[in-house]
């Protein structure tokens, strides 16, 4: 099977039961638009600098994650799941949490990309593939944090937060190699 010849997997997002959006930006990545190398798994792979606001005032927490969803797989990727941050964190800089970058805020928690690994994982879609989407998403939360450890799985994380969401936003870039 030509891998360019996949149905196109629907966006996760319109699966998932409506929640309000709010707004969520980026100076380093854009909607609809190519991933630079900096975010890239064979770049420099660093999450992208992000930024929301609009959310409900009612929000406790935040859930940050980035998934996607057109991974020769039949769950998708996950590639980023942070979890538990504060309220008060409405953005996060380039590179958060890994070597040489800012820390975690107090109280947040990253668990294993599908990778094994800790932290973000940049694009890294099949060489030849159609172009993958990779979503950014933000979650705001009605809870101050969700009773789960760094050894959680994303889709734990994903599924727990499910039932304490109260608005979301995204960011859908692509990449292809």
């Amino acid at each position: 099977m030509d891998l360019n010849s996949r149905v196109v997997a629907p966006d996760p997002y319109d699966l998932l039961p409506q929640v309000p959006s709010f707004i969520l930006t980026s100076v380093d990545i854009a909607d609809g638009v190519r991933l630079p190398d900096d975010h890239v798994a064979d770049g420099a792979n660093l999450s992208p600098a992000l930024k929301w606001s609009g959310f409900p005032p009612e929000t406790r927490s935040f859930l940050v994650n980035c998934f996607d969803p057109d991974a020769p797989t039949p769950a998708g990727y996950w590639h980023w799941t942070m979890f538990n941050l504060p309220a008060q964190v409405t953005s996060l800089p380039r590179g958060l949490g890994q070597p040489g970058h800012a820390p975690l805020p107090e109280g947040a928690r990253q668990v294993r990309n599908d990778n094994g690994d800790l932290g973000y994982l940049g694009a890294a879609p099949p060489p030849g593939d159609r172009p993958h989407r990779y979503v950014f998403a933000v979650h705001a939360l009605s809870v101050p944090a969700l009773d789960l450890t760094a050894a959680a799985t994303p889709t734990t994380v994903a599924f727990t937060a499910l039932f304490s969401t109260i608005g979301r936003a995204r960011l859908t870039a692509t990449y292809q190699r």
